[in-house]
Formats: C-alpha cells, sequence, structure tokens
C-alpha cells in the first residue's frame, strides 16, 4: 500500500481521552485499527539538514512497516498542510540497514500508543504520547475537520500545529532532560505543556 498525496489534519490536546473516545463512538466512528504501540524512527543527515528544512523521513512500525516522507508545513493555513509520500515495507531490520546505507541516521526514536477510528472520510486517531493524550483529525478538507472537531467538543481555536517531536523539541530547549520521545525515559518525567501555550481542547474554556 503507498499513499502521495497532501496531509490535512488538525491535532488537539486532550485531559480525558477516555471520555473523548466515548463521544467517537457516539458519534457513530468506527474503529479502523485497535490500539497498538508505534516504534518511530526519525532519520536525518549527518549535518541535520532534514530537520533544518522542517522535512521528515521516518521508518514507523506498528500493525505494519511504513516508510514515510513529510515535507514542510505550509505557512498561513488554517490546520497542519503537507506533503506526505508514504509506503509499506515488508522488513523494519532491514528497511533501517537500507536508509544507513545512504548515510541517514536515527537522529531519534519516539514511540505512541494509537487507536485509529473512522468518521466518513476522515480518520480520527487517539494517541497516548509520553508527554500527554491528543488527537489528530485527518480528512481531505479543513472544513470538515472542524466539523466534526465541533461535533466531538473540541475547541477549534485550541488546536495545535506543531508536530510531537516539535512539541517535544520546544519542552528539552524549556529544560526536559530526555533525549528519545519514550515511554521508559518519562517514567518519573513530569512535562508542562501548559508552558508552551497549549491548552486542552477537551475544556470548555482556554
Amino acid at each position: 500500500m503507498s499513499k502521495t498525496n497532501d496531509e490535512i489534519e488538525a491535532k488537539f490536546w486532550l485531559t480525558d481521552m477516555i471520555a473523548f473516545e466515548e463521544r467517537l463512538r457516539k458519534a457513530g466512528a468506527r474503529l479502523l485499527h485497535p490500539r497498538v504501540l508505534e516504534i518511530n524512527l526519525r532519520f536525518d543527515t549527518p549535518d541535520g539538514r532534514l530537520t533544518r528544512q522542517r522535512r521528515v523521513l521516518r521508518l514507523r512500525k506498528d500493525y505494519a512497516v511504513h516508510l514515510t516522507y513529510k515535507g514542510a508545513a505550509r505557512p498561513g493555513e488554517a490546520v497542519s498542510v503537507r506533503q506526505e509520500i508514504e509506503f509499506e515495507a515488508n522488513n523494519f531490520e532491514a528497511a533501517k540497514a537500507f536508509l544507513e546505507a545512504l548515510d541517514y541516521q536515527v537522529s531519534v526514536m519516539y514511540e505512541k500508543y494509537r487507536t485509529d477510528y473512522k468518521i466518513n472520510d476522515l480518520v480520527i486517531a487517539v494517541d497516548e504520547m509520553p508527554y500527554g493524550y491528543f488527537c489528530e483529525i485527518e480528512g481531505p478538507r479543513v472544513s470538515s475537520i472542524r466539523s466534526i472537531a465541533d461535533s466531538l467538543e473540541l475547541n477549534w481555536e485550541a488546536r495545535i500545529l506543531d508536530s510531537y517531536l516539535g512539541l517535544f523539541s520546544r519542552l528539552q530547549q524549556g529544560g526536559l532532560q530526555v533525549h528519545n520521545l519514550a515511554f521508559d525515559e518519562f517514567k518519573g518525567v513530569v512535562a508542562h505543556l501548559e508552558t508552551l501555550g497549549l491548552h486542552p481542547a477537551d475544556q470548555k474554556t482556554l
């Protein structure tokens, strides 16, 4: 399977993941993929060129193995809009060796537990990250993303344009002493997302 198109999505910070999933089910969401641990390796050139250009080269293992390229997010958009090219590989270690043979190297490892739901042509991912709970709503149009966000009682003004690694980098710049975005490394660590100017989208007011 492969995908080559623009990724259009909005991300929201949640305080109550269980209540949000209940609202999803009441809204008629269909379970697309059950909860699974994702292991992601982000690759870069030795001089960090991809990161500087805000581009992503990622190898992911969950219910399959995926190799993904993402371009930089387009400026001035209401949600995150970026080119995405993704396809399945059949061997995680072989794909890692392939990228390393091309002189790419792992710059960071990150994990999340993800559950995917679908409503019409929208995919709603419910994510447990080492630093909190989130959802991502992806679809073909900003208008339909906002419509379903409103119906799920999410505060549109609290949407997040940063990637998960972008948020992680900002936490590190604020003094978080963790190298990888991994559950083991976050044991006993409290990340204060409100210091990044974020607000839980499942609360009524900012």
